[in-house]
């Protein structure tokens, strides 16, 4: 594989020139990136530190840092890093590094590389630096700010005598670089030694950084746009947000697994042979994070038994019914109450009783939200569906606008909290219109358009753009002050008080570019998922796969013969994904994209290893598995599989 690593140590002959007369160094190395993924930390640390020990120098202490262009990830690390006595610090990177640590350190920071086969900005770094790889690096003399790239007439040895108010006189809109250069120089108290310094010169023209550099803020502001992180999929909405919404018919049968959530299953109350009626409970709650489970037909049991679950892949309990057709109600199917007779308590117990759990994917048991434990001042309603091709929330909002709002209502006074947001992205206009207006005199419900961007309905990102909260690491909203529920979530717990039905049916959409004819459809739960694909014509290509959910986090479904679940939003058929998997490059992409925060270069290289530890040490479990590094991965490389292998190692150690 061919390197394209950015720089190169200086030689022990540039490096005593460099350091004469400094002293008590912290040495940070930035592992190399553009090249294969082999060693965790490069050898170039060890070989400074080889090198500054023959030249009598004191060194503090040291670190290797992933994309040091990072400056978010690298200003979290460096904080703990730098000891006392540390005079001044040392880095081994490009240009581009060594900006950044300048940056974010009061210390002389000193390049002790060249920086190589490298012009312009790291491809999707979060920096606001740009290096011109002139390999004689004047970031020593100059404070870390670059003058070939950052001054507008690439000057070496000071002001042009152009700029006004500390602006360019080529560019008004940008500072003047060599203001900027002398104002840190005489803070660190250098600006007399550089005056005296000889004058610099260079022999080549300078590179115009303009194209690159308006592509590169373009790039950051999408990724900071709310929250760090996240990518802009091919939306491919079109196939079926057109598409009425419509009920599926009738099934035959249906096969509703005992269990369709986070947490136990469900305990079987019905035998073989028993009469059932549409909303009877089939399986309980077993334990506090459990959700019951009824039917959503009228008619007879026929089997409780294993069948394929279309999460698991494997055999799993369900209760199997033969419809009658004739969708006869159970007794227990009344109204319960009003909101303003209805306690805390009443609501809790309501949703539990009714088998509610996150219908965006999740499928977490809602009651157990409505018992945070702690205060909650804000409930947020996720009305994202960020997924590309999925429209069923997009179709609830329109539909169902009323029975959202008044699910909202019922969480705030579950949890006593006196905000409610209703958060749509900014591609569905007529569903932000329409909850605006249905809001508008509502003094505690608000509704948030939001800069369309995946994964935008994750729990933890939904705060974050909304609440500016930060959920910890290992931690839930409620740390935080938030509780978090799907917009057809708020419309179940809607349908549970005001109908007395509990959660029987769901919006689906199927869609998708192997989908004849792409729909919108009211779905019983437990209905069949080859029933769905062959009402809507079929499929159009032999290699096509199906995923239940959306194309990002959805699953592949080996046989089609599985049943519509609570949580299943969607069901599509698309062409495979590229599968000629190629060595990791250290590009940095996936790092630069995940919304969590972490370096999924590593979870791939540890779980090819078998390195679970290394995994967990790296915060896997953290993972949304939003795919998002897999996306944007130059070496097509399965990021997702690996993790949830790994998570499911790191699951089983002691």
């Amino acid at each position: 594989m061919e390197n394209y690593t950015k720089y190169k140590l200086k030689t022990p002959e540039e490096l005593s020139e460099v350091l004469a007369g400094a002293d008590h160094l912290f040495v940070i190395a930035c592992n190399k990136c553009f090249k294969e993924f082999e060693s965790v930390e490069e050898t170039d640390c060890e070989e400074f530190l080889k090198i500054a020990q023959e030249q009598g120098k004191t060194v503090t202490g040291s670190a290797c840092i992933d994309f040091l262009c990072n400056k978010l990830q690298t200003e979290k690390k460096l904080a703990a890093l730098i000891p006392e006595g540390t005079e001044n610090v040392v880095v081994l990177s490009c240009g581009l590094g060594v900006q950044t640590v300048a940056d974010l350190l009061p210390t002389q920071v000193f390049a002790a590389c060249n920086t190589l086969n490298f012009r312009g900005h790291h491809g999707m770094a979060l920096t606001k630096k740009a290096c011109d790889a002139c390999a004689q690096c004047y970031l020593n003399l100059t404070g870390g700010i670059c003058p070939i790239v950052d001054c507008s007439k690439s000057l070496l040895n000071g002001q042009c005598g152009g700029a006004k108010n500390g602006k360019c006189e080529v560019d008004p809109n940008r500072d003047c670089a060599w203001e900027k250069i002398y104002r840190r120089l005489e803070k660190q108290g250098r600006l007399e030694e550089f005056l005296s310094h000889p004058v610099e010169l260079r022999d080549y023209s300078k590179v115009d950084h303009k194209v690159i550099s308006d592509y590169v803020k373009e790039v950051r502001e999408a990724r900071f746009d709310g929250y760090y992180g996240g990518v802009h999929p091919a939306e491919r909405k079109a196939l079926a947000e057109n598409a009425p919404l419509c009920r599926f018919p009738e099934p035959e049968t249906v096969v509703i697994p005992l269990s369709q959530h986070t947490g136990k299953p469900a305990e079987p109350v019905v035998s073989v042979g028993d009469s059932v009626k549409v909303g009877q409970l089939l399986g309980k709650a077993d334990g506090y994070i459990s959700a019951s489970v009824h039917s959503s037909v009228s008619g007879t049991v026929v089997a409780i038994e294993p069948r394929l679950h279309p999460v698991s892949g494997k055999p799993s309990p369900a209760v199997v019914i033969r419809s009658d057709g004739k969708d006869t109600l159970d007794e227990s199917v009344t109204p319960r109450g009003t909101l303003e007779s209805l306690t805390p308590d009443d609501l809790y117990n309501i949703v539990r009783d009714s088998g509610i759990v996150g219908m965006g994917g999740a499928t977490f048991p809602t009651a157990v939200k409505l018992k945070p434990g702690k205060p909650i001042d804000a409930v947020l309603l996720n009305g994202c569906e960020c997924e590309p091709l999925i429209t069923a929330d997009h179709k609830v909002l329109l539909q169902y606008a009323d029975e959202i709002i008044f699910g909202l209502q019922a969480i705030l006074k579950a949890v006593d909290a006196k905000r409610g947001v209703i958060v749509i992205e900014d591609n569905k206009p007529d569903a932000i219109a329409l909850m605006q207006e249905k809001t508008e005199g509502l003094e505690n419900i608000e509704v948030a358009a939001a800069r369309t961007k995946y994964p935008q309905g994750a729990e933890k990102m939904l705060i974050k753009r909304v609440l500016g909260r930060q959920v910890p690491s290992g931690g839930l909203p409620a740390d935080v002050g938030a509780v978090v529920c799907n917009v057809s979530t708020a419309k179940a717990i809607s349908d549970a008080i005001q109908l007395g039905m509990p959660l029987i049916e769901r919006v689906v959409s199927v869609t998708g570019e192997r989908i004849k004819n792409p729909g919108n459809f009211i779905v019983k739960i437990g209905t069949n998922v080859r029933d769905l694909i062959e009402y809507c014509g079929g499929i159009t290509a032999d290699n096509a796969i199906v995923k239940i959910g959306g194309p990002m986090m959805g699953l592949v479904q080996s046989d089609l013969d599985v049943p519509i679940l609570k949580g299943a939003n969607g069901v599509i058929a698309v062409d495979p994904d590229p599968t000629q998997e190629m060595p990791c490059i250290k590009c940095g992409r996936c790092v630069d994209v995940c919304p969590m925060e972490l370096t999924p270069l590593y979870f791939a290289k540890y779980a090819d290893e078998g390195n679970f530890e290394g995994m967990r040490d790296r915060n896997v479990m953290d993972c949304i598995e939003c795919k998002s590094c897999e996306y944007i991965c130059s070496s097509k490389i399965p990021l997702l599989s690996k993790i949830r292998a790994g998570k499911a190692a790191v699951r089983g150690m002691k």
